[in-house]
């Protein structure tokens, strides 16, 4: 019987292109959310362990199991600058995955964030790396480097299924994935999303006090007022 792989590696797949990517630059993680109808952002206790700003990738999917970041280390044989690196773990919160030299190679191949559902450590050295890295928390506990794992196949972290050259936008409140398939469709939606909360926002500065919405939500929907 053939010995099982230590790790499954996808070769190559199809990334959004440069335009697609300008699209989405400096746009809210919340905006991208409501364009794909108000879904699509990874769990909340993924955060920022290094906020670098603002990011617009194509993912580049991972799976390891706990304590262990083969895995990780054979997505740098596949990454292309403008990746964003996301390695799921099944959650595990007793040692960490990545650290700031394996951050620091993946930055040298052009990998612009990482994220993980599992923990991270060298957070001193993170910040100097100096891309974004989204993770549980933090440990110093070390992971060994056995496998199984993969690369590129699809995943699913912060309860979100990400597929290899899916879109992946993140800033300081949290990170959203765009499915392949629907990035036209939230690119479209965008606009609209756009021009609707720059109107309240003016209107919000301007000294609004009720959305015009509400009189009509609280009349149409059962409402228990209570003197």
């Amino acid at each position: 019987m053939a010995e099982p792989p230590a790790v499954v590696i996808r070769r190559s797949w199809t990334r959004p292109d440069a335009d697609t990517r300008a699209a989405f630059r400096d746009t809210p993680s919340g905006f991208v959310v409501d364009a794909l109808g108000r879904a699509g952002a990874l769990d909340h206790r993924i955060r920022a362990v290094w906020d670098g700003g603002p990011f617009v990738g194509a993912a580049l999917p991972v799976w390891t199991t706990p304590r262990d970041n083969l895995a990780p280390y054979a997505a740098l044989k596949v990454a292309q600058p403008g990746d964003v690196v996301l390695v799921a773990t099944g959650e595990a919160d007793g040692f960490s995955v990545l650290g700031d030299l394996i951050i620091g190679m993946m930055r040298n191949a052009g990998v612009i964030a990482v994220v993980t559902d599992g923990l991270v450590r060298d957070v001193a050295g993170i910040r100097d790396v100096g891309i974004p890295v989204y993770a549980c928390g933090v440990s110093p506990n070390s992971p060994f480097k056995n496998g199984p794992g993969g690369v590129g196949v699809p995943i699913t972290i912060g309860g979100v299924v990400v597929a290899a050259g899916d879109l992946v936008v993140g800033d300081a409140d949290g990170v959203v994935v765009v499915p392949s398939g629907r990035i036209d469709e939230a690119r479209r939606e965008l606009a609209t999303v756009r021009s609707k909360e720059a109107e309240m926002d003016a209107a919000v500065r301007g000294g609004l006090k009720l959305p015009g919405w509400l009189d009509s939500a609280l009349t149409t929907k059962p409402v228990r007022w209570i003197d």
